[in-house]
């Protein structure tokens, strides 16, 4: 019987796993105002078994992969056929990632330190301050610190495990906005493999042989 017992909780914990990993869905990210109104041209976001495809119209010449099972963050070019780890190149990647609604803090500081930020200001922090529903979806509300000492109140999507609103102080809003559930183009999610990947340091490097380039005074 205890046996059986086991069998049924690992059962049912496999069935919640793998449920927790399934959610797929696209949703605009809209950045709101002082009034709660939009401040300007929403982006795009799409989710899929832990993966995050964003677009943003402040880099609107391409759009970040986030995955957040190896702690990859990439910024694709599409029409340069190259991709680049985008380390600090947007807050959203660090955030805008599923997590688990009891516990958000230990993903967030796992995509800081992926993108080379948690070490410059210390540890992700997260204290529980209770649940509300926002356009009719459930959430679990935080008041978090970030390791660069951003202070955010965090809406955590129950069902979707992922940051439904965010309010930073002193910063942006934003919240997602017309959620659609479902299955998603792989594609979405996946770099061609006719793409290259682009290393920033290669290029200072050949700067550096160039004619251009002048050593800083120290």
């Amino acid at each position: 019987m205890a046996r059986l017992a086991a069998l049924s909780i690992f059962a049912s914990l496999a069935s919640f796993i793998t449920c927790a990993d399934a959610a797929q869905f696209s949703a605009d990210i809209v950045s709101l105002n002082a009034n709660g109104d939009p401040a300007g041209p929403a982006g795009k976001l799409y989710v899929s078994d832990g993966k995050a495809h964003i677009e943003t119209p402040d880099l609107a010449n391409g759009f970040f992969v986030v995955d957040a099972t190896t702690n990859a963050s990439l910024f694709v070019r599409p029409a340069k056929s190259i991709f680049m780890e985008a380390r600090q190149t947007n807050f959203l990647t660090q955030i805008l990632v599923p997590v688990d609604p009891d516990d958000p803090c230990r993903t967030w500081q796992a995509m800081s330190a992926s993108a080379e930020a948690a070490g410059q200001g210390g540890q992700w922090r997260c204290d529980r301050i209770g649940e509300e529903t926002i356009d009719g979806r459930k959430t679990t509300a935080y008041s978090a610190v970030s390791p660069l000492n951003k202070r955010i109140t965090g809406w955590i999507d129950q069902d979707l495990k992922i940051l439904l609103k965010s309010q930073i102080e002193g910063g942006a809003t934003f919240e997602l906005k017309n959620i659609a559930e479902g299955p998603q183009p792989e594609a979405l999610f996946e770099i061609p493999a006719s793409y290259q990947k682009f290393d920033p340091q290669r290029l200072i490097e050949i700067v550096k042989k160039s004619d251009v380039w002048v050593e800083p005074i120290r």
